[in-house]
Parts: C-alpha cells; sequence; structure tokens
C-alpha cells in the first residue's frame, strides 16, 4: 500500500449567494469564498446572486449540477429560520447523497465561536450528479469558519485519509482503494 500524497488538483467551483437584500458590491460572503477558493488553487467558473426564492435556488443549482466542468458548488445564505430562508428545501432534495457529518462539523466548530447560537444554523452538503454541494450560512464569519476548518481540506486531493476530490467528476479512487 503506497502512502504517497496525491498532488493538488484544481476544481471548477461555482459560488452561489442566496440574499434578498445582497449585490455584487455588498456580497462579502460570496466575494470571501471566491477568493478563498482561489488563493487555494481553484478556478471560479461562476458566481452569482440569487433572491431566496426555492424555485430560482434549485434552477441555478440544478444547471450546475448538470454542467460537466463544474466539480463544486458552494452556497452561502438560507440557511436560519426566517420565512424566507429556503437553501435546505430547495436543495436536499437534488442531492444523491446528503454528507450528514458537514453541517454536524460546522456546528461543532462554530460553538467556539458564536456558542449555542450555532444551533440555529442549518448548514448541509451532499452530492449530486458527482458534485459537491456545500450549504453555509449566509455571515462571511460563517464562510471562513467553513471554509478554513472543513471544506478546503475536503477539496484537496492530498488531504488524507479522505477527500471528496475522488468523488467529484474526473475524481480518482477514494481514501486509497483501487477499484
Amino acid at each position: 500500500m503506497s502512502h504517497t500524497k496525491t498532488p493538488f488538483k484544481a476544481l471548477n467551483i461555482a459560488v452561489l449567494t442566496v440574499s434578498d437584500t445582497r449585490d455584487e458590491t455588498s456580497d462579502t460572503s460570496g466575494a470571501f469564498l471566491v477568493e478563498a477558493a482561489q488563493t487555494a488553487g481553484h478556478n471560479i467558473l461562476e458566481k452569482n446572486i440569487v433572491k431566496d426564492d426555492i424555485y430560482q435556488l434549485r434552477a441555478i443549482v440544478s444547471q450546475w449540477i448538470a454542467s460537466t466542468e463544474i466539480q463544486v458548488v458552494l452556497v452561502t445564505g438560507g440557511t436560519g429560520f426566517t420565512l424566507r430562508d429556503s437553501t435546505p428545501e430547495a436543495l436536499s432534495p437534488l442531492f444523491d447523497k446528503e454528507v450528514e457529518g458537514f453541517g454536524e462539523l460546522f456546528r461543532q466548530v462554530s460553538v467556539a465561536e458564536i456558542g449555542v447560537s450555532t444551533i440555529q444554523s442549518r448548514a448541509l452538503a451532499g452530492i449530486a450528479n458527482a458534485t459537491v454541494i456545500f450549504c453555509m450560512p449566509g455571515s462571511t464569519g460563517a464562510c471562513k469558519t467553513a471554509w478554513e476548518n472543513i471544506i478546503k481540506y475536503q477539496l484537496d486531493a492530498g488531504y488524507r485519509p479522505c477527500n471528496f476530490v475522488p468523488h467529484l467528476k474526473s475524481g480518482q479512487p477514494a481514501c486509497g482503494t483501487r477499484g
């Protein structure tokens, strides 16, 4: 069994901000995710802002899932408990598999930053058509927490023992297995 490090692979990412109030000049969360992904060496293929509307949100993400080029979708916003927050309801039906551990780990990491208020986060993730989708709260701080503590590692082909790169379009076998 070989333990050689897998080289970094730049992934193609789409970033979506879900908000009724933000635009390109005020979207600090989406801007952070774009900058963080690019700094890590990934490619940003799409960036969009959509109103918190279940059908508009689902339509955009469905197009990205169907794309042969987009491997990762990062969604910020719409994960709270207001009447307009609909990201989980919009996107979870699209998942082939849910990544339960993302929401659990996000809330665990967040408790050190915001205390038990983290219980009001409905952060979630899933895989659809070999595309991983991470949905996080709309605050820039929450996006930093998710990226710096979880997502950047799971999008790094060299991270061991496992990462999501092998499960994505044009990926390799996961966790040291050979198929």
